[in-house]
């Protein structure tokens, strides 16, 4: 279902996740195999104050630019720089249904980021429906009206980079074990901040200290270990509670959040696999992790084993089914519209319109040409692996759909940030 060149996000959870992140599954749990202007000018830098997270300074100047990087007047972040752009530049713009777009900014104004109050103060004061009571037009204008596009670049002057795709997992449990459901998830131990590295997976599990540190902290059941990892390596979900029904009859859906991990490094249980004898790195995927585990029952464990890391979690309540998972900005992240980026590259809760394609499938034997993705979306998450200029890693929701979406997520991209006009720069 995952080619291994969709395959590059597994660290992004295990790097150090602040919040639920961390990429899609199939993607990342197989992905840490394989690694994831004008000549002689010098473009004048906006003279105005970095945020906390960059640490170039805004006197610093800019170092010439390499030919096929646009002229115009630029800034430097610590990881990127911003090239003044018209509207006009960004491929799409018109066509984007950008209303769709409205609620993803209006929860990102819940915990606006510096400068951008008075932008924030016009979106309360419109409402969190206003994009679906007015037409894509009337937003356009708003946008155009309140920002200013910047196109963002590596420091080398590199415009393209690199979009993948993350998802929610949704998964069934148990709130007691049984003969299937055999495989917990657990809360923090006690202590776990106060030893670092904490136990490791296999200690976890096969030692007395292990088992008391664990004993009791069960939050939920799940039928099979690859779940567990696949929860683990995303760092949230949703589980579907077959023991637990609503009073309507239907399962209960919680959310299990990230709530921190034993310290220890992350191993891929890909590569484990690939020096095993199992596959060569070409046939990794998550399907070939899941037939060799069905093949080898008797040593899952040992497979799960040759990842030390393990991650905990807390139960959340699900009151809105369609309320995602809370990004680094703190925010709800909203399908389709939310990215997660390196924030010394765009500050989290900065617009960003990304040009790219939308994930390929095979039909008939053949993969059709790509239809683009260009859209408007918001920065308000971060991940571990999600490193560099030009980098974004594309929120696809929850389901089985998501899951999909996201494991064919690798496509070249380009981005431009919006920054509020008379704010100064970012």
């Amino acid at each position: 279902m995952v080619p291994v060149s969709s395959l590059g996000e597994m660290t992004r959870s295990m790097a150090a996740v602040p919040h639920w992140l961390s990429g899609a599954a199939m993607v990342w749990i197989v992905g840490s195999l394989v690694g994831c202007a004008s000549v002689g000018g010098r473009a004048p830098v906006v003279a105005a104050p970095l945020p906390s997270s960059a640490s170039t300074s805004s006197a610093t100047p800019a170092p010439a630019l390499p030919s096929g990087v646009p002229e115009g007047p630029s800034l430097l972040r610590a990881k990127a720089r911003w090239t003044q752009a018209a509207w006009r530049d960004l491929p799409g713009w018109d066509q984007d249904r950008i209303s769709a777009w409205w609620p993803a900014l209006a929860k990102g104004c819940v915990k606006p980021a510096p400068g951008w109050s008075r932008v924030c103060e016009e979106v309360r004061r419109l409402g969190p429906d206003w994009g679906s009571r007015v037409d894509d037009g009337f937003v356009r204008q708003w946008v155009e009206s309140h920002f200013q596009p910047w196109r963002v670049s590596a420091l080398d002057g590199a415009g393209s980079g690199l979009l993948t795709g993350y998802f929610e997992p949704l998964l069934e449990g148990r709130r007691k074990p049984d003969a299937r459901f055999a495989h917990p998830l657990h809360r923090p131990p006690a202590g776990l901040g106060l030893r670092k590295p904490f136990l490791s997976r296999a200690e976890l599990g096969n030692t007395p200290e292990g088992r008391a540190a664990l004993t009791g902290r069960e939050v939920v059941w799940l039928a099979d270990p690859l779940d567990v990892l696949l929860i683990q390596v995303q760092g949230s979900g949703r589980i579907r509670l077959l023991d637990e029904p609503t009073p309507q009859g239907a399962p209960k859906v919680i959310r299990l959040a990230f709530a921190g991990h034993n310290e220890q490094p992350y191993m891929s249980v890909a590569r484990w696999l690939v020096d095993q004898g199992a596959f060569t790195l070409e046939q990794a995927s998550w399907p070939a992790i899941r037939s060799w585990a069905q093949a080898n029952p008797g040593r899952v464990g040992e497979m799960m084993a040759a990842n030390p890391r393990v991650v905990f979690f807390r139960e959340e309540a699900l009151p809105d089914p369609e309320l995602g998972p809370s990004g680094a900005q703190g925010v709800a992240l909203t399908p389709g519209r939310s990215i997660a980026v390196d924030r010394d590259s765009v500050p989290l809760g900065t617009p960003v319109w990304l040009d790219s394609t939308m994930p390929q499938t095979w039909v008939a034997g053949s993969v059709p040409p790509p239809s683009p993705l260009r859209r408007l979306v918001m920065a308000q998450d971060t991940g571990g692996a999600i490193q560099g200029a030009v980098r974004a890693d594309f929120f696809w929701g929850w389901g089985d759909e998501a899951l999909a979406q996201a494991g064919r997520t690798k496509q070249p991209l380009a981005m431009w940030v919006l920054w509020p006009q008379g704010q100064g720069a970012p």
